[in-house]
């Protein structure tokens, strides 16, 4: 019999509702959900194309990405949260700078539950917010602020090593 305090994996990844909800990858135009990635490390950072303190924190996320892969992190996904943004300008935007991981653009749904899971804050893209997803579905939320390659790597990796 399963312990009732302890949930299973399935139950932790069905938690917030935004983990269902369908995005779309601004370069391919395939559909993805936060739950395809159910048992991998994720990085979500909010941002929006207008924000240069956003380009900034993905500049620090490039040199972690290979790091990150071979450490299991599979995901890592920009999440544009700005509502006059487009899946058009996201993809000029993703591949004027070079950048090789997903990218969407939230909707309303999913950015209103971002702000009351963890605060008004994570929808202010120059506070450069980022959460961690562990292989459990449980969200980490990281400090506000822009962040170094450094920084990333040191608080992602407990999560790659399983210690978390």
């Amino acid at each position: 019999m399963m312990d009732k305090e302890t949930p299973t994996a399935d139950a932790m990844m069905e938690a917030p509702a935004w983990y269902s909800a369908s995005l779309t990858d601004a370069s391919t135009g395939q559909a993805f959900k936060i739950v395809d990635f159910k048992g991998k490390v994720i990085l979500v950072e909010a941002m929006a194309i207008w924000c240069p303190t956003c380009l900034k924190q993905q500049e620090q996320v490039k040199p972690c990405k290979p790091l990150l892969v071979n450490g299991m992190i599979s995901v890592s996904i920009g999440l544009d949260i700005d509502p006059n943004e487009d899946l058009v300008s996201l993809k000029s935007y993703v591949e004027n700078n070079g950048f090789d991981w997903l990218y969407a653009v939230s909707n309303a749904d999913v950015s209103s539950e971002l702000s009351s899971l963890y605060g008004d804050q994570f929808l202010n893209p120059p506070s450069t917010p980022i959460v961690i997803i562990d292989r459990h579905g449980e969200a980490h939320p990281m400090p506000f602020g822009l962040k170094s390659a450094d920084e990333l790597l040191k608080f992602i990796q407990p999560f790659l090593d399983g210690s978390m």
